[in-house]
């Protein structure tokens, strides 16, 4: 039997999470990109509690034109890195979901570490 794309992306999540998990001190940055949208979140696994999160979906509310490419995908680094900044969230641990690191997740990363996060 195949496997799907998405679930072997699932079990490749499942191996990563077993090392990586975000504290208090140095909480985990989550990428999870849709075809449509490209999400980012950081998260206190200690608590269970997401401590900042954007999106494509609301920075287009916010007034601003985000497709879902590498461009997009900048722009929503740099809100998630400017929002953590302002919650005194400076180091993370990056958590890439599973995805291979390049194109709109690598661009996530590199537009948050630009913005002021250390990971």
């Amino acid at each position: 039997m195949m496997l799907s794309k998405n679930e072997v992306r699932k079990k490749r999540k499942i191996r990563i999470r077993k090392r990586l998990s975000g504290t208090t001190e140095r909480p985990r940055l989550v990428v999870f990109r849709s075809n449509l949208h490209i999400y980012a979140q950081i998260v206190d696994d200690l608590s269970g509690v997401t401590l900042a999160q954007t999106s494509s979906i609301t920075l287009n509310k916010g007034g601003a034109k985000v497709a879902c490419n590498k461009v997009g995908a900048e722009q929503v680094g740099k809100e998630v890195a400017r929002i953590a900044l302002e919650k005194n969230i400076k180091t993370v641990v990056f958590d890439r979901n599973g995805y291979l690191y390049h194109g709109r997740v690598k661009a996530v990363a590199d537009a948050a570490r630009e913005g002021g996060l250390e990971f």
